[in-house]
């Protein structure tokens, strides 16, 4: 068995009506403290809403995005999603990145093949 260097977390949930982007976030930071190579990949539209940058709600999300990014965790958003929502690169959180399907799908194929962890939040 291989040993895991590496972490995936997919999310897709809407941000302000889920949990989901709180747990994806934390998850995020403990697997990066402990030194693994940390993505979020992102490949709802609803979920792409959480890579905008100044959003406004109870949850503070930028802050936290921005911590991550601090620590090196990578925070990728499928280009349909963003797409979907008529978002482009210019209004995500800098630092984060669109990335095409096939990237995306490539990236899930890589992790598998090594044996690495990917988590559904």
């Amino acid at each position: 068995m291989a040993e895991v260097t590496k972490v995936l977390l997919l999310l897709k949930d809407m941000v302000y009506e889920s949990t989901a982007p709180q747990h994806a976030l934390r998850f995020a930071r403990c697997y990066r403290k402990r030194g693994m190579e940390t993505t979020i990949l992102i490949w709802g539209p609803m979920g792409a809403i959480l890579m905008k940058k100044n959003k406004k709600g109870p949850q503070n999300y930028d802050d936290k995005i921005r911590e991550c990014l601090d620590l090196g965790v990578k925070i990728k958003c499928c280009e349909l999603a963003a797409s979907l929502i008529g978002m482009t690169q210019d209004e995500m959180i800098s630092g984060t990145e669109i990335i095409t399907t096939k990237e995306l799908t490539n990236k899930l194929i890589e992790y598998t093949e090594e044996g690495q962890l990917i988590m559904y939040v």
